[in-house]
């Protein structure tokens, strides 16, 4: 039983001697070796092609002072590292633990892998967790980009380079700047964390949170993300990228400003497409058409937007409403040619000018293209306006309306085809005198401020005037009449339904 037991101890004891020499530094070569117990007490002093391995890497250097007690190595001068095939590291100073396997390395460090090469004053080297890090001031370069930091971590098992505090990434296309990234040199992706812009000729994008892969400019930003370029500015709480398809897209409160084409389009979602100057809104979407006081507001439960400024085409589709100062409407779609100055309204159509309500089956307005005034309106088939009176409805019915806009109010209207009148007479006290229901192939009228001036029947007029106490109530309203003061938007912010 003894001898068995002293079998084990043997045992034990070779295998911890084992152990414990292929823990230990191991000294390969050197051209000199001795030692000094006044400058250094209980060290080995090793000169001249110093060459030392431990576990897997390879130290040279010109000097190295060997603490064989702590397992601790200072090597000085052209100092080399190499871990495997994969690494190689040069200093001017490396201080290696054989223990902690912890490498520091300073003076014109420089490390390269596969993937990387890594430049810094100060290098430390966690082998045991394949990590490098540095504290002060870094940079690591691959095939593509170079990034600088402050602070930087190396992990060497996925490639994934951590850098903060100044992170700059230069790509021959842009500069990234960064509070934080974290960069994987394989695949070429950045992800980005705290305020963050990438600098271009084309534009600078910032965001506080999201991902860039650098080798083919596709991108997600997070967090008040935007996309700045010389024409335009996209803004969401979403951002995708794609630089080579020339699209974006936004979710989340998105505000679009199209400064070449002095157009904002907000909405919960939208797509931009760069090389047809056009974008795509939904959920709650808006445009706003800059025209000093006189912008115009659109929405829409679709908006789409395209080409540039002088032949810029806007369409909005379902529950469509627009405010301006001087004209509101609502439709169900909408379609607006720059080009043209042309706006056709479609689909139970009603417009707003002043006083007056116009119905009609399809309803066309007009801008000037150089006031960018409203210059003349159609309104086709089934045409009516409607102006409310004190004592009931001034009505005017036909098959057509031709208007003409003057200083943006609605001056002259003719009334075509089957023309029927309906309209309270005042003297210029307004007392009332009359009600006047009259019909006539063509009807021409002159407004001011909203207010009929004049009435002038051209072709067959047929009419009578009626005391008040003898036309029937139910015969005051011209067929087709609809008030619909209820549906008009007061203001910019009573488009949305």
């Amino acid at each position: 039983m003894m001898q068995k037991t002293y079998l084990l101890v043997f045992f034990l004891a070779i295998t911890f001697n084992v152990f414990s020499q292929e823990k230990r530094i191991k000294i390969v070569h050197a051209d000199n070796t001795f030692v000094d117990e006044a400058k250094y007490p209980g060290a080995t002093i090793l000169s001249g092609n110093v060459h030392i391995i431990h576990q897997g890497i390879s130290l040279r250097c010109k000097k190295a002072i060997q603490y064989k007690k702590n397992n601790f190595l200072k090597a000085i001068g052209n100092v080399i590292i190499n871990q495997g095939d994969t690494i190689k590291q040069t200093s001017k100073y490396t201080n290696y633990n054989g223990n902690s396997k912890l490498a520091i390395s300073w003076g014109n460090v420089k490390l390269k892998d596969n993937a990387v090469t890594l430049l810094t004053d100060t290098l430390y080297f966690d082998r045991k967790k394949q990590v490098l890090y540095y504290n002060n001031n870094g940079t690591i370069i691959d095939t593509t980009n170079t990034l600088k930091s402050k602070i930087g971590h190396y992990y060497l098992e996925n490639k994934k380079f951590v850098a903060k505090t100044n992170v700059v990434l230069t790509n021959p296309d842009y500069i990234l700047k960064s509070e934080r990234l974290d960069y994987y040199t394989n695949s070429k992706i950045a992800y980005l964390f705290g305020p963050s812009r990438i600098i271009s000729p084309e534009s600078t994008i910032y965001c506080e949170k999201g991902f860039y892969n650098t080798s083919n400019d596709i991108a997600h930003f997070l967090k008040n993300a935007k996309i700045i370029s010389k024409n335009q500015v996209i803004e969401g709480d979403s951002l995708y990228y794609n630089k080579a398809l020339g699209f974006s897209s936004a979710t989340g409160n998105v505000i679009v400003t199209d400064i070449k084409n002095n157009t904002i389009s907000k909405g919960g979602y939208a797509e931009y497409y760069k090389f047809k100057d056009s974008s795509f809104v939904v959920k709650n979407a808006m445009a706003i058409i800059i025209s000093g006081r006189d912008s115009l507001f659109i929405h829409g439960d679709t908006l789409l937007l395209t080409g540039e400024q002088d032949n810029r085409k806007i369409r909005a589709f379902h529950h469509v409403k627009f405010y301006k100062p001087d004209l509101q409407g609502a439709c169900d779609s909408i379609f607006s040619n720059s080009a043209t100055g042309v706006t056709t309204m479609y689909k139970n159509p009603i417009l707003w000018a002043n006083d007056s309500q116009i119905t009609g089956d399809t309803i066309l307005f007009t801008k000037n293209l150089k006031t960018n005034k409203l210059d003349s309106l159609k309104v086709l088939h089934n045409a009516l306006i409607i102006q409310k009176d004190s004592s009931g409805f001034n009505q005017i019915k036909g098959r057509f309306i031709k208007g003409k806009f003057t200083d943006g109010d609605l001056k002259d209207v003719d009334v075509i085809g089957n023309s029927e009148l309906l309209y309270y007479l005042r003297n210029d006290a307004g007392k009332l005198i009359g009600i006047n229901k009259s019909e006539c192939s063509k009807i021409r009228f002159v407004l001011k401020k909203g207010d009929i001036q004049s009435v002038k029947f051209i072709t067959k007029p047929e009419g009578i005037t009626y005391p008040e106490s003898e036309l029937p109530k139910n015969v005051r309203k011209l067929r087709g009449f609809i008030w619909r003061e209820a549906e008009r938007p007061k203001t910019k912010f009573h488009i949305y339904n």
